[in-house]
């Protein structure tokens, strides 16, 4: 049973990916029904993301020494994210602003007047806040609301720590679910060639080699602004803050963001990111409290996306903003944006959203991205993993919560390390009693 181990499981993804591009190629009609097997892929994950998240934060929690520590670890966590996010939304734009890539497409006159889909999700900061709640926590776990989900954890984490010693059988049972949750996922990360290969196959033979010519500027671009954004922007802050080289965590993580790259889903990897970064030196409560929390409020990438696609639009449109009217719109952006992880084509919603406060630009122009937005996903995907990995590693840094030999040791070899599989059933473990790394 080597060949289902999980260091071979780079080379699976690699030799379906290729697979799966000559099947929608030679085969497009049969490539069309493949599409099932990523659908199904990424059913699973979704299935068991809720539950996952909910036993990781709270063991994170848990396994802190007082609700004080948990405390200061979040404000920064927190500081970290909503810096970085509108760091990423404000260099969208920037990138937006200098190259143009709009300029060169013009709507159909017929459409100018075509009003913007209906839209869910948006409103006032006070309706964002109250979606935090839940309406009853097997509401939010039934709908995989995550960010609600991240709210329940966090309030139960927390009471659970007051409690103290009656707790300690429900802190058991939760690390029992938390191991029995790692070891369902790690069950499906074993079908991750299997997606990938339904996910490139279907994505040629629907859309075609040559299908999207006239977005390709808009995709170059974001793309080449993530990957500056992972190695340059991210980069300088690990190095700085976290003492860290950001192709070295790369290159140690290579596998998960192969798997990231190819399903543009980050769900996949949880357990096995967490499960390195806490045997690469991080303090396992600073890994089991930013890393999920991270999801919902550290998407990069996402806002990154945001900020390039709301001038895009205005380029397409013909639309000038005054920095008056544009304002309310990032600050739109960077609230809705939060939770979104993990919500199928939530980003076209936001965007819609936010889009909304500027009626000058009609509803047909969104359809432009939605047409592409599968393959926007792959690096949107790939830069929210990665400012998430280096989230944990610079709060790690701040709270004095790393051990820079183990890292230094980890880093220095050019393999990774061997078979994470057997470690994801005791990540728990580790984040409730704490790791001699994090010590």
């Amino acid at each position: 049973m080597k060949l289902l181990s999980g260091r071979f499981l780079f080379v699976q993804i690699v030799l379906m990916t290729l697979m799966g591009g000559v099947c929608g190629i030679v085969f497009p009609e049969f490539a069309q029904d493949c599409r099932v097997l990523s659908d199904l892929f990424l059913k699973l994950i979704s299935m068991i993301a809720a539950p996952l998240i909910f036993c990781v934060l709270v063991q994170g929690i848990v396994g802190a020494e007082s609700l004080g520590t948990v405390g200061r670890l979040g404000v920064k966590a927190l500081t970290y994210f909503e810096a970085m996010t509108s760091i990423a939304l404000g260099f969208g734009l920037l990138v937006a602003f200098v190259f143009q890539p709009g300029a060169g497409f013009t709507l159909p006159a017929q459409q100018a007047g075509t009003p913007h889909p209906a839209t869910h999700g948006a409103g006032s900061v006070g309706e964002f806040f109250l979606h935090l709640v839940p309406l009853n926590p097997v509401d939010a776990f039934s709908r995989n609301d995550i960010i609600q989900v991240v709210v329940f954890a966090i309030i139960f984490g927390c009471a659970m720590l007051v409690v103290g010693k009656p707790a300690e059988p429900v802190a058991r049972l939760i690390d029992a679910l938390g191991s029995l949750f790692f070891q369902i996922m790690g069950f499906i990360i074993r079908l991750a060639p299997v997606g990938v290969f339904g996910a490139v196959s279907y994505t040629i033979a629907h859309y075609g080699l040559y299908s999207v010519m006239p977005l390709l500027a808009f995709l170059a671009l974001y793309f080449l602004s993530v990957l500056f954004f992972v190695f340059v922007i991210l980069g300088i802050t690990l190095k700085v803050f976290g003492k860290i080289s950001i192709f070295s965590l790369l290159r140690y993580l290579r596998e998960e963001m192969l798997i990231v790259l190819a399903t543009t889903s980050s769900d996949a990897v949880l357990p096995s990111v967490m499960s390195k970064l806490i045997r690469m030196g991080l303090g396992s409560r600073t890994v089991g409290i930013v890393i999920p929390a991270g999801y919902s409020f550290n998407l990069d990438a996402l806002s990154l996306y945001l900020g390039l696609s709301i001038l895009f639009l205005t380029q397409v449109a013909h639309v000038t903003l005054s920095w008056g009217q544009l304002l309310p719109v990032i600050i739109t952006a960077l609230l809705t944006a939060k939770g979104a992880h993990g919500v199928p084509g939530m980003a076209i919603v936001i965007l819609s959203a936010t889009l909304s406060m500027v009626p000058q630009i009609p509803g047909v122009g969104l359809i432009l991205l939605v047409s592409v937005d599968w393959f926007v996903g792959i690096a949107r995907a790939f830069g929210n993993i990665a400012g998430n990995c280096v989230a944990a590693c610079v709060v790690a840094r701040w709270e004095n919560d790393i051990d820079d030999l183990t890292v230094q040791a980890i880093l220095s070899h050019r393999s990774t390390s061997p078979d994470t599989s057997a470690d994801l059933k005791h990540v728990l473990k580790i984040a409730q009693h704490g790791s001699p790394e994090g010590e």
